[in-house]
């Protein structure tokens, strides 16, 4: 079921590319990069989520850090 998961995350993200890449201007080199980038970091993420679905959000590492800080201030 994972590798199902995965290869069609992988299906998606090949067609977006493919949708997306002939539309940008051939000039804009720094533009094709940030976006196979921000691509990219998005398929691995979508990848770890498959193989790890409880993994912490980027909220409860917010929490995780500001929590001790709180409790200084109401001191």
């Amino acid at each position: 079921m994972r590798w199902a998961a995965i290869l069609g995350i992988t299906v998606i993200v090949v067609l977006m590319a493919m949708y997306e890449w002939p539309k940008m201007n051939q000039h804009l080199k720094k533009e094709k990069v940030a976006f196979a980038a921000i691509l990219i970091i998005g398929w691995l993420l979508a990848i770890l989520l498959v193989f790890y679905p409880d993994m912490p959000g980027p909220t409860q590492m917010v929490d995780a850090i500001y929590k001790p800080l709180g409790k200084l201030l109401e001191k």
